[in-house]
């Protein structure tokens, strides 16, 4: 297993922290997700390779941006 994880601004709530886990889950060997909006994170667990630039524009088209 591999983990990466981001540098996330715009998460103000846990509601945010969902939008986030939720869409995360869609792409294809993301196995677990932990958001934190006050740590301004995003810790992704992958099961098989992922390109991180597609996690990455996922988080954007959610609505966040990462630094």
């Amino acid at each position: 297993m591999k983990e990466l994880e981001f540098n996330v601004e715009g998460m103000m709530c846990g509601g945010c922290e969902n939008r986030v886990k939720n869409g995360l889950k869609t792409i294809d060997g993301v196995e677990e997700v932990y958001a934190s909006h006050t740590e301004k994170k995003v810790k992704v667990v992958l099961n098989k390779d992922v390109d991180a630039n597609v996690i990455k524009e996922k988080i954007e088209d959610i609505g966040y941006e990462v630094k």
